[in-house]
């Protein structure tokens, strides 16, 4: 998948950390680069704390997203674009035009999944323009104990896309990490549980 896309349609769903955490999986096999093209600007900020450590690069968005992200692809095999977070916003609707892969991470929460419901007709416009479009919906931030979390697959049936079977548990280490300007990959052992759901999803998505 050269162009994975971050997408959702609000704030708070773990986009980013998603974001970062899969670039720094599939760099451990593979080159890939960042486009931060959130406003909030913070996987920019995560790579500016990491310096000089070898996590995956990150760029600021510029005004011609296609053109940024196929010029990176002439050094990188895989681009993971962050985008805002809502599907209305230019940046994303330009990213669904070209890109081959969009992950919607959704928490298990009432108004993640109403959210999430308006991303349908956004992936049915950019169909028109970008057939070979996939999208994979991504349970983030899971609670496995609590009610909701447990009903969560059945309530996503009602969006008319894949779920993923890797889900992203609500672990304090993707904060910790993040706050050291590192991915779950460059914690230890203290990271291995979620690395290894990372893993999990990096194989799923690799295989579609």
């Amino acid at each position: 998948m050269p162009v994975i896309a971050l997408v959702g349609n609000k704030g708070g769903a773990g986009k980013t950390t998603l974001a970062v955490n899969l670039a720094a999986g599939l760099a451990r096999h593979d080159s890939v680069a960042v486009i931060d093209a959130d406003p909030q600007g913070s996987a920019l900020q995560w790579r500016a704390i990491a310096g000089e450590a070898s996590a995956p690069p990150v760029a600021a968005a510029e005004a011609d997203l296609q053109r940024q992200a196929f010029k990176l692809l002439q050094d990188y095999r895989c681009v993971v674009i962050d985008c805002p977070p809502s599907v209305h916003a230019p940046q994303t609707g330009a990213v669904l035009g070209f890109g081959d892969l969009a992950l919607i991470p959704v928490q298990p929460s009432p108004m993640d999944l109403w959210a999430n419901v308006h991303i349908e007709q956004s992936i049915e416009d950019a169909h028109k323009v970008n057939p070979s479009l996939r999208t994979l919906l991504v349970i983030n931030q899971l609670e496995p104990r609590t009610t909701l979390s447990r009903l969560v697959r059945d309530a996503l049936s009602e969006i008319a896309f894949p779920v993923a079977d890797a889900a992203v548990r609500r672990r304090a280490i993707y904060r910790a990490s993040a706050l050291q300007g590192k991915s779950v990959f460059d914690m230890g052992r203290r990271g291995a549980d979620a690395a290894a759901e990372i893993d999990q999803l990096i194989q799923e998505v690799t295989r579609l």
